[in-house]
């Protein structure tokens, strides 16, 4: 099967039950994590960048549960169960982006948010930026569409239209922006 058509994730795979400082407490399916006001589970996202320094942007697919067709962060997801952080970061690039890129850790936090009767993420989420190293080819059944942007370009566009984008990816820009700005530096324009 071509590698930007093939299905990389399931309602029944299991996730990480983190508690509040991160430590490993069980495991739950993917589906039941998101269920109701969901169940906090490790998760990371990345913001992966171009050689001129701006932002890969994702669309989430429509087939998505949780905020289908929201403009999200370069690519985010759940490292599963008996899979360390940098290894679910690797598998997941190459799954949903077919791509590498060089990572760096640069925080984590817990939020939680509602997607109406559809469900919600309830996250620790380890956020990373990292160079993009290839060509960009997304899994159509993950990705609706890219598009690279600078952090300027992006500021703006939040604040005229907060709506179009997921909730985990405007905390992280504000984070990212506002706290992290000097390693946001090293990698963006």
């Amino acid at each position: 099967m071509n590698n930007v058509h093939r299905r990389v994730s399931s309602e029944g795979e299991e996730l990480i039950l983190v508690d509040d400082q991160d430590n490993e407490i069980g495991f739950l399916s993917k589906a039941n994590c998101h269920d109701g006001d969901g169940v906090l589970h490790r998760a990371f996202s990345l913001f992966l960048f171009n050689n001129e320094g701006r932002l890969l942007l994702q669309q989430r697919s429509e087939k998505k549960r949780l905020w289908p067709g929201y403009w999200s962060n370069s690519c985010c997801s759940h490292p599963r169960r008996g899979e360390s952080l940098s290894i679910a970061t690797m598998r997941r690039l190459n799954e949903e982006l077919n791509v590498a890129a060089e990572l760096e850790l640069i925080y984590h936090f817990k939020y939680q948010a509602n997607f109406g009767e559809a469900g919600s993420e309830n996250e620790l989420c380890h956020v990373f930026l990292g160079n993009l190293k290839g060509t960009v080819r997304p899994n159509d059944n993950e990705v609706e569409n890219i598009r690279y942007i600078s952090a300027d370009e992006l500021d703006s566009e939040l604040a005229k239209n907060p709506g179009r984008f997921t909730p985990w990816f405007k905390k992280e820009w504000k984070m990212l922006r506002e706290i992290y700005a000097e390693q946001l530096a090293a990698y963006a324009i």
